[in-house]
């Protein structure tokens, strides 16, 4: 079995790396971040992931996985280089391909013999043909070696079961001696009978827009449905429930609130409209997707202004700030985009949550209150939103809850509470076609 490189640390590289090496593969992951390097060397992860922590700690204990800033040492030891590097939004919508390139050239310099080149990030179709051509122009020895394209489909807060327990692998390769590779990188999943999809290079970056895409318009799908579930009086919670009884539908996504946001589906259905703009082809549906998305926080932001027509000067708390728990993630959060408008109105702003408030200093600063209690953020308020589901919040005290806040508007972003409770407690109680 070859030796794995895993080049990139970020969320992608570092779960795949530590859950390839848990397969039995022996993983060199690499970063130019030394101190990100001496970090995860002491035990500290720099992103937060449930298990994450202990499946490093077991597989560097058993030898298996190990971390470096020497690119070139890391390659001349392994057989298949995995690719793992960001491709964040541009200011065009388009995916920043600039840092793939640029690890490419530097593989390139390092290749001594046949390799398997694996792009594990997210990136454009038609993306790992320019890479290949990078790496040929770069080599600095005439040898062989092949593109293979292994999108990630990880869920921020279930990462590690996602890649240990897939629903499927797609794999694009274009040699039947890059698919043996793969087979052999993968083999454990053979054995659990997990679903793995061979295709061609181009097809794999395609699927994983694809899928994300889907994913993101029946998100919007069910909101739009929540918009006129308001209007007619009925409950989207149970029209939700049961059309996800339906097997051709299914119960996933079909969740009405704030809509998506974090590291995946905002980049990749911009991503996806982007590419086919430049083709000349109309995504009418996705395209449509994201704008509903985008009108979410200005809906939430109409219903404070119908029930408290002026909020300038009034105490607003905000539990959770992560686009979703178990995450500290804040990119492309509703979140944000909400204490943004917030502020502008000259609301002060009193937040919450128990894992990304860190992340959330480096944005604010001072210009909003921060609280290690829920409770504690609350006190005052004249409005609670409860913009992500972590548990913690289901189970609040409402008895103190009602002595502790000014007013007694509660904006229910994710549904987690039965609104004639809500109303019995005496609060008034919103929530998205509820």
């Amino acid at each position: 079995m070859p030796n794995v490189c895993m080049v990139g640390t970020g969320y992608v590289g570092l779960v795949s790396g530590a859950c390839l090496a848990d397969f039995g593969n022996r993983v060199i992951c690499v970063d130019i971040d030394s101190e990100r390097i001496e970090s995860i060397k002491n035990g500290e992860m720099p992103i937060y992931e449930p298990g994450l922590k202990e499946l490093v700690g077991r597989n560097v204990e058993a030898g298996r996985l190990s971390f470096t800033t020497d690119l070139q040492d890391a390659i001349r030891k392994s057989g298949v280089i995995f690719s793992a590097v960001g491709t964040p939004m541009g200011e065009d919508g388009s995916a920043d391909l600039s840092a793939i390139f640029q690890a490419a050239k530097d593989i390139a310099l390092y290749m001594d013999e046949y390799k398997v080149f694996v792009q594990k990030s997210t990136v454009p179709v038609g993306t790992s043909e320019e890479v290949g051509n990078i790496i040929r122009k770069n080599l600095a020895n005439n040898i062989s070696f092949d593109s293979v394209s292994n999108p990630e489909f990880l869920r921020e807060g279930s990462a590690i079961e996602d890649f240990m327990r897939p629903d499927r692998v797609v794999i694009g390769v274009n040699s039947e001696r890059a698919r043996e590779v793969m087979r052999e990188i993968y083999r454990p999943l053979y054995l659990l009978e997990t679903p793995i999809v061979f295709t061609s290079v181009r097809t794999a970056e395609l699927i994983k827009y694809a899928s994300n895409s889907f994913l993101a318009v029946k998100i919007s799908f069910i909101n739009e449905i929540a918009d006129l579930c308001e209007k007619l009086g009925t409950d989207v919670k149970d029209v939700a429930r049961a059309m996800g009884f339906d097997k051709r539908i299914g119960p996933k996504f079909l969740h009405a609130g704030i809509g998506y946001g974090g590291s995946c589906l905002p980049k990749d259905v911009s991503a996806i409209l982007h590419t086919a703009k430049e083709l000349g082809v109309s995504l009418k549906i996705i395209n449509g997707a994201s704008d509903v998305n985008d009108s979410r926080v200005d809906r939430l932001i109409d219903k404070m202004h119908s029930e408290i027509s002026e909020l300038s000067g009034k105490r607003i708390a905000l539990l959770g700030l992560s686009f979703k728990p178990n995450t500290d993630d804040l990119r492309h959060a509703p979140s944000l985009k909400f204490i943004d408008r917030l502020l502008e109105e000259g609301v002060r702003v009193r937040v919450y949550d128990p894992i990304a408030m860190d992340n959330t200093r480096k944005i604010y600063g001072s210009r909003i209150e921060y609280f290690n209690d829920p409770y504690l953020a609350m006190e005052g308020a004249e409005v609670l939103v409860i913009m992500t589901e972590w548990n913690e919040f289901r189970v609040l005290e409402f008895e103190k809850v009602k002595k502790l806040l000014k007013g007694n508007l509660i904006l229910d972003c994710r549904s987690i509470y039965d609104k004639e409770k809500m109303e019995a407690w005496g609060f008034r109680h919103y929530s998205f076609g509820g």
